[in-house]
């Protein structure tokens, strides 16, 4: 079955947000979704292809949102293929087994400008590393991705996308549930 898997940034995130998974299911079913599953609190959910384009059903998720909860959620949405993809293209095949240290930022589209992303010097970052390769953004940080000077310049290069990052982890376990 064609799936979709939606990726809402920054809910329930430090006590921001509040959006409780129940609700997400909720809200999801509301919209005519089908087959929904919500992983975690943090906004991943994996539904029946509703035969929307993703960008056509990001936008009524975040209306949605909007209209009953009064929050205004960035919202990624990619097919289940698309999804699948963007896992095996990871640059970074050694780091899928300290999943801690990997990380993808989905990006609703191709960056038109990468201009800030290609001037960070790599190597004074090393051994953290980042990879954009169309729509996905990895980045490996082998100490974490909490202390990373890597990290925090990549989150200051603004891409003009909606963005939203999830560890490997979450990846593997969104791309189990979609079947993929």
């Amino acid at each position: 079955m064609p799936t979709q898997i939606a990726l809402l940034r920054g809910i329930n995130v430090g006590g921001h947000n509040s959006f409780p998974k129940a609700r997400q299911l909720e809200l999801a079913r509301s919209l005519g979704l089908r087959e929904v599953t919500v992983l975690l609190q943090t906004g991943n959910l994996v539904f029946a292809d509703p035969g929307t384009p993703p960008e056509e059903t990001a936008r009524l998720l975040r209306e949605q949102i909007l209209a009953d909860l009064g929050l205004t959620v960035p919202v990624v949405v990619r097919t289940g293929a698309e999804f699948a993809a963007g896992v095996a293209a990871n640059p970074y095949p050694q780091a899928v087994a300290e999943p801690r240290t990997l990380h993808v930022t989905f990006l609703s589209e191709a960056p038109g400008d990468t201009s800030r992303l290609d001037a960070l010097d790599q190597a004074a970052f090393a051994p953290d590393s980042f990879r954009l390769i169309g729509r996905e953004l990895y980045l490996r940080c082998p100490g974490g991705i909490g202390r990373s000077k890597l990290a925090q310049a990549v989150s200051r290069a603004p891409l003009g996308v909606v963005a939203t990052t999830r560890n490997w982890n979450t990846v593997t376990k969104i791309l189990a549930l979609a079947g993929s």
